[in-house]
C-alpha cells in the first residue's frame, strides 16, 4: 500500500490505497514524534512552524522546470515547494481551526494561461495527465469564479501564469503558493500517477492548481488523511479560516494532504463555497 502526500485543493481519504498529492511509501513513513527536518536550518524550521506549517518531513528540495533548470528550495508537507526568500517573507494571519484555509497570498481576478507541456522528453505530459488537467480545469472553469483558467497544450510556456509538465517520482505533484497576485507558475506532476485513473489524475492536479491559487491543506493541522496526527497548535497565526466551511475533518475535500486510488477528482460542496469566497 502506498500513501501520496502533495499539495492541492481538498483530497478525499476512501476506500483503496491512500496517497498525499505528493507522495510516500509506507516503508519510508517517518515517526511523527520526531522533527525529521534534517539539514533545514533552524531558522527556517522555526518560521515554517510559526506559519503552522507541519515540519515533520520539511526538507531540502530542487524544483525541476521544464527548460532543465533547477531551482533549490524547501518541500514541505509532502508537495509545497518554497525557495528560502519565499518562505522568510511568507505572512499568514487568522484564527485557526479544524476548518478549510487558505494563505494570505492569493491571485488577481482575471484570466489565468495555463499550459499542459508536451515536449518530446520526459517533461512532457502523459495522455493521461492531458486528460486529467483538462478535467481540472474544467471543475474550475463551471464554477464562473472571477478567477478563469485559459488552457493550452504546447511547448511555448514562457510567457504563460502556469505551466502543469512531469516530473520523474512517486505518485503526487508539488506546486508551490502565489505571490505577487500570480499564481504559482510551475505544477509538476509525478511520473509514478501513470498507474492510475484519469480521475486520480483529475484529482492530483486539481489539488496541486489549487496551492497554487492560495489553497493550503484542509487538514493541515493533524494530517489526517495521511493517517497521522501532528497538530501544531492553536495560535493565531498560520492559517486564515474561509468562511462557510465546517468545523472538523472534511473526509472528502480536494486540498486533504492525501488521496485515495479511488478519487474522483471532483470538488466537494465545501470545496466550492471555499472557491466562492475567495473568487
Amino acid at each position: 500500500m502506498k500513501k501520496i502526500k502533495n499539495l492541492a485543493l481538498l483530497m478525499a481519504l476512501t476506500a483503496g490505497l491512500t496517497f498525499t498529492s505528493c507522495s510516500k511509501d509506507n516503508d519510508s513513513v517517518v515517526d511523527e514524534e520526531q522533527n525529521t527536518a534534517i539539514g533545514v536550518p533552524q531558522e527556517l524550521v522555526a518560521k515554517a512552524q510559526s506559519l503552522h506549517f507541519n515540519t515533520f518531513d520539511m526538507q531540502e528540495a530542487s524544483f525541476e522546470k521544464p527548460n532543465g533548470k533547477i531551482e533549490e528550495g524547501y518541500m514541505i508537507e509532502g508537495d509545497i515547494f518554497m525557495t528560502r526568500d519565499q518562505l522568510m517573507n511568507m505572512e499568514m494571519g487568522g484564527d485557526i481551526t479544524s476548518k478549510q484555509y487558505r494563505t494570505n497570498n492569493l491571485v488577481s481576478n482575471g484570466v489565468i494561461t495555463i499550459i499542459g507541456y508536451t515536449g518530446n522528453n520526459s517533461n512532457g505530459l502523459t495522455t493521461k495527465m492531458q486528460t486529467g488537467l483538462q478535467w481540472a480545469v474544467n471543475n474550475y472553469n463551471a464554477l464562473n469564479l472571477d478567477i478563469s483558467f485559459q488552457l493550452t497544450f504546447g511547448t511555448n510556456y514562457q510567457n504563460k501564469d502556469m505551466v502543469v509538465y512531469q516530473v520523474q517520482g512517486g505518485a503526487g505533484g508539488s506546486a508551490g503558493f502565489p505571490s505577487g497576485g500570480n499564481p504559482y507558475k510551475w505544477v509538476k506532476i509525478n511520473s509514478g500517477l501513470a498507474p492510475y485513473s484519469n480521475n486520480v489524475h483529475e484529482h492530483v492536479i486539481g489539488h496541486e492548481i489549487g496551492h497554487s491559487i492560495g489553497f493550503r491543506h484542509t487538514d493541515w493541522f493533524s494530517r489526517q488523511s495521511c493517517g497521522q496526527n501532528s497538530n501544531e497548535g492553536t495560535a493565531g497565526v498560520g492559517a486564515v479560516h474561509i468562511p462557510g466551511t465546517p468545523t472538523g475533518y472534511d473526509s472528502t475535500s480536494l486540498m486533504l494532504a492525501c488521496f485515495s486510488s479511488s478519487e474522483d477528482g471532483e470538488f466537494n460542496q465545501n470545496d466550492i463555497t471555499a472557491l466562492n469566497y475567495l473568487y
